[in-house]
């Protein structure tokens, strides 16, 4: 648009005698005028025919003349009412322009979710479909954390951590119990593992995101952290590395399920512990599209719980 017309208008809106119309009251005028009755105009605008009649009772009383005759008849209108609506048509054919206007740029809310590897893999990353499936207006970008330093890799809307939940307020997620696994490959070359006593010769894979101390005391072993071993900084590595035999994992089983649905990791013993760290999620906003989607996260974290329970129990 020329600078002289941008400068006209600069004035006009600047002006203490010019009252603007709501949009809402032009945009139901407009479709009244068109379709030929308040009815119709109220279905293509998703309102009731009461509330476009409002709209354009208000924006009469401001230009201070009707612009519909009202009668038995359809809807017409007055002379005013002809001349205005060209006016309007021309200014929301202008605002409908707009690019930053059009629902393509809009319809869209963006949400950063910072969760740990391990838990991104097993627990959200295979339940993203639902959630974008039914928020297709949410647009998700999911980024790892770093689960050893019990700290967020970046900001982030709503962010999963691994450790201390008291420590930040959090709210835990995946309540359930570590158990020992193993691969079967490993248990034929160890032998029969009838009590827990049993392990004290076997390969026990370490994580100081998984410690053994909990389910050692569960199960009245006064036994110290194993000292042997590859340390694995990830607990999706030691799952890793008990599928392929290297040992024992001590694992939730909320992570491992798809390895003990197919049979590569076999549960030990039926004895769990109360996990040293936890899964939880950091105070969030209570708004749109983060409330909702921590809501959502809490309810798959409940249900992937309970469909490693029935894998233990089968």
């Amino acid at each position: 648009m020329p600078a002289p017309a941008l400068a006209t208008i600069a004035l006009v809106a600047a002006s203490p005698d010019v009252r603007f119309p709501s949009i809402d009251g032009l945009r139901a005028f407009e479709a009244a005028a068109r379709l030929g009755s308040f009815e119709r105009a109220a279905d293509e605008l998703a309102v009731t025919a009461s509330a476009v009649g409002k709209r354009i009772a208000a924006l009469e009383e401001l230009i201070g003349t009707p612009l519909f005759t009202r009668g038995p008849k359809a809807l017409a209108l007055t002379a005013t009412g002809k001349e205005y609506l060209a006016q309007v048509g021309a200014a929301l054919g202008l605002l409908a322009a707009v690019p930053l206007h059009r629902r393509t740029a809009q319809r869209l809310e963006k949400l950063r979710v910072s969760a740990p590897p391990t838990f991104a893999r097993q627990i959200l990353v295979p339940a993203l479909e639902r959630y974008t499936t039914a928020h297709p207006e949410v647009e998700l970008e999911i980024v790892l954390s770093i689960p050893y330093l019990d700290a967020a890799a970046t900001e982030a809307d709503v962010e999963v951590r691994h450790g201390d939940p008291a420590a930040h307020g959090g709210t835990p997620l995946l309540d359930e119990q570590v158990v020992p696994m193993a691969a079967p490959s490993l248990l034929q070359r160890l032998g029969p593992l009838r009590t827990p006593a049993d392990l004290r010769n076997a390969p026990l894979l370490r994580t100081p995101l998984e410690p053994w101390a909990p389910w050692f005391a569960a199960a009245g072993l006064a036994w110290p952290e194993p000292a042997q071993g590859t340390r694995l900084v990830d607990l999706g590595m030691a799952l890793e590395a008990a599928v392929s035999g290297q040992g024992i994992a001590l694992a939730r089983p909320s992570l491992a399920r798809h390895w003990l649905a197919g049979g590569a990791l076999r549960p030990l013993f039926g004895l769990g512990a109360a996990p040293a760290w936890r899964y939880y999620l950091l105070p969030h906003a209570a708004q749109e599209p983060a409330a909702g989607f921590a809501a959502w996260l809490r309810a798959e974290c409940d249900e992937a719980v309970r469909a490693a329970a029935a894998l233990l129990c089968a």
